[in-house]
């Protein structure tokens, strides 16, 4: 199970287990200032919280977000590039490709043109995430992570993908391309070695093209600056390895696999696994508009008939137009369809309430499970109940938890309360956040402490609801805040100095002074009990 849980990171994103997902600014838009004091006046009470005393360091060192995601980044760029020296448009072409060097060139003169030729595949890759940055931006790259459109649109993406896998149809690019540099491919010095590595790029586009796309789609997603370049850098890497090996040592050949039907076998596999995948776009769209109709038993039911129909495939109950018949099954085959039946029984479960923390992040949260059979964490709820709060409606509280959805409103209650506050900055579709939800916070001590010592403020940066026009305003920079996600991330932005979810912030409500740094994402329960426990003995010491 664990090993199709590593391949499952190749297509998620390894960076959405280990980096904090990145604010959207989507849906804000900037207004001519021309008068300070009038915009003062159109601006809400909560535009205008009390100043929080932060330590600008403090802040810098708990939300160093991209240095944390682009390693992921490149491991999972390198494990789609490995991925893809298995597909049946690159595979065969290692012994074609070494055969040229081998006989063009003898000893050094071999390994120099096989290094230029690894360095041009790396140069070409990596040229296509920077102008990947360069197209989009930064800011642009964040509103990726909530933006509808562009998830609905990757969702619509990978399902095409999936389905050119299957056989259905080529992605193919224009023949006169691959004509046209391929006619250069032949010609002497490093110029022709570089066309080569292009002709590369472009004949294997039919296999590639779904990966890269998977890759780039969700490193941009990542909202680090250069998250698509390093996803390409660990793609190329691992696809010019081969080659760039092979050539200095043209023995290896030897112990490679012929070609087979087996090549066709990772390819539709491979289609399983973005189909899987394209579920978890179409369900940040479903959260983050309320639809309310994509909830976590449908999500569960479509990966259990995947799963399994993925296992039967290994097993040949199933077969494409594109496969060979099966005389018989490999171990490698029989040990994968054992991993996907397993895995497959591993979700069923989850259909009648089961946690299973070990996806959890990639589920929708379990707030949108319609039949629970779990007994839940079992602490009474804080007085008053929850569907008289603001927002109630929309939000659905982690379970066994009772938020307020709304600052002021939990503020208010906080100090009549007396209690700190825990703000929990959080987004539909931050995998992260639903993985501490599902992992951290059920933990009989975090709980006690969340549930009983603190008032629980959930804020999410990126809700599509439209504010009344009433409580639409514009800020002091020039933006316009015209949804709950703008109110909540200029809030966390202005405020706190932070752009990334989860951000839990430990606050004393009278004074609005912080109780202790706030910090991310920590999956050690010990950890962020401390957190909790500090903030907890700083109120009590000033209270």
């Amino acid at each position: 199970m664990k090993a199709l849980l590593m391949i499952l990171i190749l297509f998620t994103g390894a960076a959405a287990g280990h980096a904090q997902d990145t604010v959207s600014t989507e849906d804000i838009e900037f207004t001519p200032i021309t008068d300070s004091a009038a915009t003062e006046q159109v601006a809400p009470v909560a535009a205008k919280t009390d100043s929080v005393a932060i330590k600008h360091a403090v802040i810098t060192n708990a939300q160093e977000a991209s240095p944390q995601t682009l390693p992921a980044i490149f491991i999972a760029g390198l494990l789609g590039g490995f991925a893809a020296v298995l597909m049946p448009c690159i595979f065969p072409m290692l012994p074609m490709t070494v055969s040229f060097f081998t006989k063009s060139s003898k000893g050094k003169g071999a390994v120099g043109k096989a290094i230029v030729y690894g360095l041009s595949i790396i140069g070409l890759y990596v040229s296509l995430g920077l102008l990947i940055t360069l197209v989009f931006g930064a800011d642009a790259l964040n509103d990726l992570a909530t933006n509808g459109i562009f998830n609905f649109f990757f969702f619509l993406l990978l399902v095409v993908f999936a389905a050119s896998f299957f056989g259905a149809f080529e992605i193919a690019l224009p023949s006169g391309w691959v004509n046209k540099v391929g006619s250069r491919a032949g010609g002497k010095g490093l110029g022709g070695i570089f066309f080569m590595a292009a002709t590369l790029a472009l004949v294997s586009f039919s296999c590639t093209g779904p990966i890269i796309g998977t890759l780039l789609a969700q490193t941009a997603t990542t909202g680090a600056l250069m998250g698509p370049a390093v996803g390409m850098f660990g793609f190329s890497l691992a696809l010019a390895l081969p080659f760039t090996l092979f050539a200095m040592f043209p023995s290896w050949m030897n112990s490679l696999p012929k070609s087979g039907s087996w090549l066709n076998s990772v390819k539709v596999t491979l289609g399983f696994l973005e189909l899987a995948f394209a579920l978890k776009f179409l369900s940040n769209v479903d959260l983050a508009y309320h639809w309310k109709w994509f909830d976590r038993e449908i999500f569960l039911s479509l990966w259990i008939v995947i799963f399994g129909l993925l296992g039967l495939y290994l097993l040949g109950k199933i077969r494409f137009n594109h496969d060979s018949p099966l005389t018989h099954i490999s171990i490698p085959r029989l040990f994968l369809a054992i991993i996907c039946f397993s895995f497959t029984m591993y979700l069923v479960p989850g259909l009648w309430g089961a946690p299973l923390k070990s996806v959890s992040a990639f589920l929708p949260p379990m707030s949108t499970q319609d039949f629970d059979l779990s007994s839940g964490v079992g602490h009474e709820k804080q007085p008053g109940t929850n569907a008289t709060r603001k927002y109630a409606d929309l939000f659905e509280a982690p379970k066994g938890f009772q938020p307020f959805f709304d600052y002021d409103e939990g503020i208010a209650y906080a100090q009549h309360a007396g209690k700190p506050v825990m703000i929990d900055f959080t987004g539909h579709a931050c995998v992260n956040c639903r993985k501490m939800e599902a992992n951290v916070w059920p933990d009989a001590g975090v709980n006690k402490l969340i549930n009983d010592d603190y008032v629980l403020i959930q804020l999410y940066v990126d809700d599509k609801t439209t504010l009344p026009d009433a409580e639409q305003y514009t800020t002091s920079d020039g933006r316009r805040i015209k949804t709950i996600g703008n109110k909540w991330s200029n809030l966390q932005t202005s405020e706190f100095k932070a752009n990334s979810q989860p951000f839990y912030v430990l606050l004393d409500p009278k004074t609005k002074q912080l109780l202790t740094p706030p910090q991310g994402a920590d999956y050690d329960v010990e950890n962020y009990k401390e957190f909790l426990k500090k903030g907890l003995d700083s109120y009590n010491t000033t209270n």
